[in-house]
Formats: C-alpha cells, structure tokens, sequence
C-alpha cells in the first residue's frame, strides 16, 4: 500500500507542477472553449448560453494531461517493482486510449474550428456507434481473458449471482457506454464531474481490496487519482481550465471497467449516482421534446443546468451534488459489505 501512495503523491506533485505551464500551452495554442449557440434536440436555443456564455475562451483539454500522467506513472510502477503487465492493466490502459481518442477528436475539432461538415464530420449516431465497437471489444476482453461472466447483486443477507455466459459483453458494454456518456454529460459545471470522480474512485478503491485484481486495480487508480487533485484545483470555480471531451468519455468508461472487474457493476449506479441522475434528466428531457411536442420537463437539462436555472449558483450547485456524491458513496459502500 506504501508503493501506492508514492505513485500517488508522485502523479499528483507531477501535474501540480505542469498544470499551469500546460494551461499556458492551451492559451498559446488557442485551444479554447469555443462560441457555440446551444440548441435542443428541435433546434431551438436554449438557456446554456445565457448561464455559461462568459466562460468562451477557458482552455480545454485538461483530461489529456491527466490520462498522460496516469500512463506515464502507472508505466514507471510496472517497470521498478515487481508487478508484471498483465491482461487487467492491459484492459485498463486500453479502455482509457480509446474512450480518451474519441473524446480527443471532438476537443481537436474545437482546436481546429472546424465545421461540423465535410471530412471533420461525425455525427452523433456514428460517434454513439464507435463508443459501442470500443465497449464491446473491452467486454470481449474482460469475459475471455479475465474470465468475468457473471453479475453480483449484494443484499443483507448474501449475494445473489447470475452468470451470463456470453451474454456478460452485452451487459458489459451497456455499463460502458451508459456510464461513459453519463459522465461527459455530468462535466458541464466547474469541479462538479472531476470531484465526483474522486469520490467515486476512492469507493471503488475500497471496494476492490478485496478482490483478486486490487493490486493492478490499484495503481491505476493511484495515478489517476493524484492527477486528479491539482487538475482539480484549477477546475473548482471559476475554472481556469476544462476536462474536455477527452477526460470525460474515457473516465465515466473506466469507472464502468473498473466497477466490472471487481463485480460491482450493479453497486456502480448507487456509487456513482449523481451521474445516473444527471443521464436521466437529460434522456427524460430529450423524450419528452421527441413525444409532448416540444414541452419539456425540465428548464434546461441536465439537472445541474435546471438547479442553476431555478436561480442556484454554480457553486450552490456543485457543492449540493458533491455531497449527494459522498451520500451516495457511504451508501454504496454499506450496501456492498454489509451482511447480517
């Protein structure tokens, strides 16, 4: 645990060190947010711009700098103790290379202004399918080469267990993409979604020490969770830099990983239930457009825009749903270890 630690107090003194000269690169770069007019799902304009707008021009990108320390350390501890590469890092760093690439296309689109036409092009569907190929071969990986084909589902008295046999990489890659997409759509307020990744990181950190992966389980998280905390610094409010599409595909995808390979995918929807609320209200609101005729139940989703749209302040807001975060942390962790 000692080992883990350093690698932990190493990734974090690390980016505490190069966040700010990397924040100046992205200024230098230009690579900034950019003016959007914001429209739902009809085509009509919604509040975001009336409640964000001041923020155009804050850096993005800063999930690039976080996933490159992660690599980066978790390499250095593979290579100076006795760990060796194995298929449950191998998995790990895949899961973060892929989600983190297509998040990186959409935050290079905005570096590059490009349209959303022509060969930058990829529209919703098509990025929607790519998250699937990437969520299925992780899963195909996790049921044949760490042998994961069942399910958990932790009560008082026991644990009930359903082994799916193959049908696990369906399961699989639907915990993957819902909770990849839940998280991005979480990262819409400054520290909301990266302090609600550390608490949901140190949950899965303790639930996992109990398993056979714990040690390659947690280095990843070690690092992760180093180069969280000074990221997080510069992104509480008012952000002076932004996770970007890069970080938040690849970290709600590597929590689901995580989750999985400890057999706490059903615990995950507790753990992590800030995202799981934030999903909803969207996907409520996006069918409530498609089926009431364009009446919406909410003023602007996600639930942390229409909170700030009731008249919260942003920080009001990311202070509330932190604490829900660490209410549904103790929850999960009683829910998951407590037996009579």
């Amino acid at each position: 645990m000692g080992k883990l630690f350093a690698i932990l107090l190493a990734s974090m003194f690390f980016c505490g060190i190069f966040t700010v000269p990397f924040i100046n690169l992205l200024y230098y770069l230009k690579f900034q947010q950019p003016r959007n007019l914001s429209i739902d799902s009809r085509g009509q304009k919604t509040l975001y711009n009336d409640l964000h707008g001041w923020k155009v021009g804050t850096p993005i990108g800063g999930g690039i700098l976080i996933i490159f320390a992660t690599f980066f350390f978790s390499l250095i501890f593979y290579a100076l103790t006795k760990f060796r590469w194995n298929w449950t890092a191998q998995i790990l760093f895949l899961t973060l290379f892929l989600f983190g690439a297509l998040g990186l296309y959409d935050d290079l689109k905005k570096f590059f202004h490009r349209p959303s036409t022509g060969i930058w092009a990829l529209r919703i569907r098509y990025k929607f399918a790519l998250q699937w190929v990437g969520a299925l071969l992780i899963s195909f990986l996790l049921w044949r080469y760490m042998g994961l084909d069942s399910v958990s589902l932790p009560y008082f008295w026991g644990e009930l267990t359903f082994t799916l046999g193959p049908f696990y990489i369906l399961f699989a890659a639907t915990l993957i993409v819902f909770f990849s997409n839940a998280f991005n759509i979480s990262d819409g307020m400054d520290g909301l979604a990266s302090g609600l990744l550390l608490l949901s990181l140190a949950g899965l950190w303790i639930l996992c020490q109990q398993t056979p992966f714990h040690g390659d389980i947690g280095v990843f998280i070690a690092t992760l969770f180093g180069a969280l905390i000074p990221f997080l610094y510069f992104n509480i409010y008012p952000a002076r830099i932004f996770m970007g599409d890069t970080g938040a595909l690849a970290f709600g995808a590597l929590l689901a990983v995580i989750a999985l390979m400890i057999n706490q995918g059903l615990v995950l929807f507790l753990l992590g239930g800030v995202f799981v609320v934030e999903a909803l209200s969207s996907l409520i609101q996006l069918f409530s457009i498609a089926w009431r005729n364009g009446k919406k139940i909410f003023l602007i989703a996600p639930l942390h825009h229409h909170l700030e749209a009731k008249g919260w302040s942003e920080t009001k807001v990311t202070m509330r749903l932190w604490l829900f975060g660490l209410v549904c942390l103790v929850s999960a962790l009683f829910w998951a270890t407590f037996h009579f």
